[in-house]
């Protein structure tokens, strides 16, 4: 029964994420007296999930197909960071706003690409692949591209950014992988409720950020909503045409393109939390592109799902 639930809460994440938003929307005073600091420890929970499920056989695609591997890692951090940047000038953003779509463009790929990717018919092993990688070396590279591309509006803590990441996704997935192999039997039996307390996580996450934004968000939040769309429709646009021009085959054009266009938004809302408090409004992009992402990731899953494999 319990099992029948968690199944039933993680097929309909995005249902889940979209309902718990309108619901902190509508009554902003039930999470409005919770810590901001809550959203680092759900993170923690998530990324501790993840290296829960997460092999040293998902990294072995590093080494046996390099070559699809970082072209998708290219096209994550050039692609989304870009992107961001650009809607933020095209729509003339206000300096939080602004920051919130570069934060979430510069983080890596999200925890749901992988099984986005896999209802989609995508390659998996790259999808895992990827995220892994991506996950591994943001630390570095979320900081320096959120410096490069939104550093001359506002004040950047690069090291600052590298070490929170450090803490609230590396240390939690390497716990995570730490009690996998302490604990097999205990992990395995886990696994299964895995998916559901993520997405229980990270719709809690998305609730938090829009109960202490509510009013701002409902006096001017059309705008936003309609850049974040597009970030992630035109990220999962340009991944997939990044494949086609390598001439890459159908899976790995769609786990390319799926894990271009979701992003670990939770992080970006993290990082906003942390060190951008002065500016409140970066943790709307966020939160935002966290429940259209998982709605367009389903929406692209089934209709990719429907097509044929070349």
């Amino acid at each position: 029964m319990m099992k029948r639930l968690c199944n039933y809460i993680s097929e309909y994440m995005g249902i889940l994420v979209l309902m718990t938003a309108l619901g902190a929307l509508a009554f902003p005073e039930t999470l409005r007296q919770v810590r901001p600091t809550v959203i680092n420890y759900l993170l923690g929970v998530v990324m501790f999930g993840m290296g829960l499920t997460l092999n040293i056989r998902d990294f072995r695609i590093v080494f046996s197909r390099p070559k699809d591997v970082v072209v998708g890692c290219m096209a994550q951090f050039t692609i989304m960071p870009l992107l961001a940047w650009a809607l933020a000038r095209l729509f003339q953003l206000d300096d939080a706003l602004a920051l919130g779509v570069v934060l979430v463009g510069c983080c890596p790929g999200g925890t749901a690409s992988n099984v986005i990717t896999y209802l989609a018919k995508g390659d998996l092993a790259l999808s895992v692949g990827m995220t892994g990688v991506s996950t591994l070396v943001a630390p570095f590279l979320t900081p320096m591209l959120t410096w490069a591309l939104a550093g001359k509006t506002v004040d950047v803590d690069v090291a600052g950014m590298l070490l929170s990441i450090m803490w609230v996704v590396i240390l939690p997935i390497v716990v995570g992988l730490i009690v996998k192999w302490l604990w097999p039997k205990f992990t395995e039996e886990a696994v299964g409720y895995l998916p559901a307390l993520s997405s229980v996580a990270i719709a809690l996450i998305v609730a938090i950020i829009i109960s202490a934004n509510a009013d701002k968000l409902l006096a001017g939040g059309m705008v936003i909503v309609i850049v974040v769309m597009l970030h992630n429709v035109c990220g999962l646009s340009m991944g997939y045409m990044i494949g086609r021009l390598l001439g890459l085959s159908e899976p790995k054009k769609r786990a390319i393109s799926i894990e271009v266009g979701m992003q670990n938004s939770g992080l970006a809302s993290s990082l906003a939390t942390i060190h951008f408090a002065a500016y409140p409004l970066a943790t709307i992009p966020g939160a935002i592109f966290s429940v259209w992402h998982n709605l367009s990731g389903a929406a692209v899953a089934y209709l990719l799902s429907k097509q044929k494999r070349v």
